[in-house]
């Protein structure tokens, strides 16, 4: 009965020391499991002293043994850090607000290289910008803040490279100057308006009044233009109408010249005797008047004390 009463109680405590020993090895195998998400790592040290990197995916470690730091995130971090007073090379006092654009690169680095690196980052960050900043004056750092980036963020970078961070990007997120600064600027930027709308006014009017005086010119020539073409279409009406008169009516010059036309053809023909009417010798007395003016005259010139012979109709001389 006792020998039973052993052999039950031994096989408990074996079921019990079993059930223990699974325990331990379910929960030393949880311990050693370690699972590394994106855009993480997690530093491994082994009995103090740094053993290796986990990068992304599933790891194994000797639990007792390993002992792993917090995971470290990977991505790239915004900075965001206080106003920084600055003075610049004319004694001008300001405060500046950055913005830092940084990434973990190096777990180890990270880990071993400083103490709390974004506050490390950040004195840099506020040290670097005193620095750049008391060697411009107020215009030039009112204007050059690509300079003041690139340059802080080149000498940031750099000093971080121990640390396993690397410097993206630097930004100056505000500047504000004095308030009698501000306030003189303002009036100045107000003057700077108002030049260039008393500018802008005087170049409208100026080209107003060049289109208004250009459209007046062409008016004016335009209505030159169509005078002058009205007044040689009425003369040439006029011309048409004298034209139309003389065909259809005649006037009595018009048929003294046609009668001494007829006079001409008779005088080339076989008459004998030939009749002049008294109109058409004043006719010719009219032609030459005008030949003698013109200085086509063909008659010889007589003795105005002379007096002239003149024949009548019946043949006589007087």
């Amino acid at each position: 009965m006792n020998t039973m009463m052993l052999i039950g109680t031994a096989g408990t405590v074996a079921i019990i020391m079993g059930a223990l020993i699974l325990l331990m090895l379910i929960i030393g195998a949880w311990m050693a499991i370690r699972v590394i998400p994106q855009a993480s790592a997690m530093v491994v040290q082994r009995l103090g002293k740094y053993k290796r990197t986990l990068e992304t995916g599933f790891h194994m470690i000797i639990p007792i043994l390993d002992k792993t730091l917090p995971m470290i995130s990977l991505k790239e971090k915004v900075l965001d850090f206080d106003k920084v007073e600055v003075i610049t090379k004319d004694n001008v006092k300001m405060r500046v607000d950055t913005i830092v654009f940084a990434q973990v690169v190096d777990a180890k680095l990270y880990t071993y290289g400083v103490e709390n690196p974004m506050r490390a980052i950040d004195s840099l960050t506020a040290t670097t910008l005193r620095n750049i900043i008391g060697e411009i004056d107020l215009d030039g750092t009112l204007t050059s803040r690509d300079y003041v980036n690139v340059k802080m963020r080149d000498i940031i970078d750099l000093a971080t490279d121990p640390w396993g961070v690397k410097v993206r990007r630097v930004e100056l997120k505000s500047i504000l100057p004095p308030p009698t600064i501000q306030e003189s600027m303002e009036r100045e930027m107000r003057a700077e308006r108002e030049r260039r709308e008393a500018v802008l006014r005087a170049e409208g009017a100026k080209k107003s009044a060049i289109l208004v005086a250009e459209g007046e010119k062409e008016s004016t020539l335009l209505r030159a233009e169509a005078q002058k073409l009205a007044t040689i279409a009425e003369a040439e009406g006029q011309a048409q109408a004298i034209e139309r008169i003389l065909k259809a009516k005649p006037d009595a010059a018009y048929l003294t010249l046609q009668g001494f036309e007829a006079v001409k053809h008779m005088a080339d023909g076989q008459a004998t005797k030939i009749i002049v009417p008294n109109d058409l010798a004043n006719v010719a007395s009219m032609f030459t008047m005008m030949g003698e003016a013109l200085g086509i005259s063909k008659e010889p010139k007589t003795n105005p004390d002379k007096p002239k012979k003149t024949t009548t109709a019946s043949g006589k001389k007087k």
